[in-house]
């Protein structure tokens, strides 16, 4: 599978997203928002958040390069904005890595199913690199 890079925005994505299409040629890209998302009854979307980018996708020279705005409230802090998909099909490979990375380190969402994935969970490793973790591919 992949390991992909993840970039954080601060409110800015769509047009940082539409910006990097331009860059490389890429079609206009597919844009998921906030509110977009399945609602979840003991978490109410604030308005501001309803218009942010939950999820976009270019492959730019091959590589998949996903980005998404910070929720409103997350702490956002630039150089720190970036973190690492590890996308598999397997998930003996996901919940093997998940724990290994989580060793010396911080588990910041547990691996747990989602509305886009079966198995989904983000970690900081002892070195202070976030990972996220995806069973499969997440077509959108």
């Amino acid at each position: 599978m992949s390991v992909d890079a993840y970039l954080n925005f601060n409110g800015n994505c769509r047009e940082a997203a539409e910006f990097y299409a331009v860059v490389f040629g890429l079609d206009k890209p597919k844009l998921m928002t906030f509110g977009e998302v399945p609602p979840h009854p003991d978490y109410p979307l604030p308005e501001e958040a309803k218009n942010m980018i939950m999820h976009t996708r270019l492959n730019i020279g091959g590589s998949n390069v996903m980005f998404s705005d910070v929720f409103p409230g997350m702490p956002f802090t630039v150089g720190n904005n970036i973190t690492l998909a590890y996308v598999e099909d397997e998930e003996e490979k996901i919940r093997t890595a998940f724990n290994r990375l989580s060793d010396g380190g911080t588990i910041v969402m547990e691996l747990q199913e989602t509305f886009w994935s079966k198995l989904y969970g983000q970690v900081t490793d002892k070195f202070g690199i976030q990972w996220q973790f995806n069973l499969g591919i997440n077509e959108f």
